[in-house]
């Protein structure tokens, strides 16, 4: 026997233990296409895959900003954020709607299937998924979860379908539809379905205490820790909302969360079936 197959069965007993205590258990996944490009993108849907043959119950929640950008430029019409969430007017709403549920989501969905996958899109509306209410008048549509209805994707689960979802939510306040976060819709997403692990796929190495040095990667945090941390500067920017959608999972009762580097191949793998982790991983 070689040594690449000796490398391979070592990966494979290793991997072994972590597959027997994931199996039967839900993970949701927020995938970034804005942080995931070129290959990292087969690789994501190919770790989800397997996770799902070898028994793992997987979600994946996506965003589609690069995409609703790219749109609303064909449309002559200049991309507006206020405090990092997009502006979203009467007339920005059905691009965010068609591109997150049609294009990206169906996109996402036939990439699974090709690769052998049994995918099926979703999005926020089917089933009143996701219920919600105005954020505030200045943002223009975008909406703040007040219900997660999870049966749909419960029953899609159970089914042995790969669920992926798009975040637009149903109004509760108005005959509106919301554009939502992806990250804070994944969250309340795992918690409605009493998932083991929420993983949250980023373009950097995870939580750094020092930003500009991958070395200082921090694997591990427990959420007493975090008010220090942002106190500190060590968490600062879009990494305090991240962090803040990974506290209320854990909190309210999934497993663990992640903060994860999607441009590693094969970095849900490596995660979640390896002793080594990749990311930095909050728990209570």
């Amino acid at each position: 026997m070689s040594f690449h197959e000796l490398d391979r069965a070592q990966i494979l007993a290793e991997a072994l233990p972590y597959i027997q205590k994931f199996t039967g258990k839900t993970i949701v996944v927020r995938y970034d296409s804005g942080a995931v490009h070129g290959e990292a993108i087969e690789a994501v849907i190919s770790d989800i895959i397997l996770l799902s043959l070898v028994g793992i119950q997987v979600v994946m929640v996506h965003g589609g900003t690069p995409e609703i950008n790219d749109m609303l430029a064909l449309l002559g019409r200049t991309p507006e954020f206020i405090d990092g969430l997009r502006y979203t007017d009467s007339r920005t709403m059905p691009v965010v709607q068609q591109v997150l549920c049609g294009q990206v989501n169906k996109d996402l969905v036939a990439a699974m299937n090709r690769l052998g996958g049994r995918a099926v899109g979703l999005c926020g509306l089917d089933g009143g998924l996701f219920q919600a209410k105005m954020l505030d008048e200045k943002y223009g549509l975008v909406g703040s979860i007040t219900k997660v209805e999870a049966a749909m994707v419960a029953s899609a689960l159970n089914s042995g379908y790969i669920p992926v979802v798009a975040p637009v939510a149903q109004g509760v306040d108005s005959q509106a539809s919301y554009n939502v976060d992806a990250d804070t819709a994944a969250s309340k997403l795992a918690v409605a379905l009493g998932a083991e692990k929420l993983i949250l796929l980023t373009g950097v190495r995870g939580l750094l205490r020092d930003p500009g040095d991958e070395s200082t990667l921090i694997p591990e945090l427990q959420l007493s820790t975090v008010p220090a941390l942002v106190r500190e500067g060590v968490i600062t920017g879009e990494m305090v909302h991240k962090v803040d959608c990974c506290v209320h999972a854990v909190r309210s009762g999934v497993g663990s969360a992640v903060i994860l580097d999607g441009r590693v191949s094969h970095c849900l793998l490596t995660e979640l079936l390896t002793d080594a982790g990749v990311g930095t991983m909050l728990t209570n």
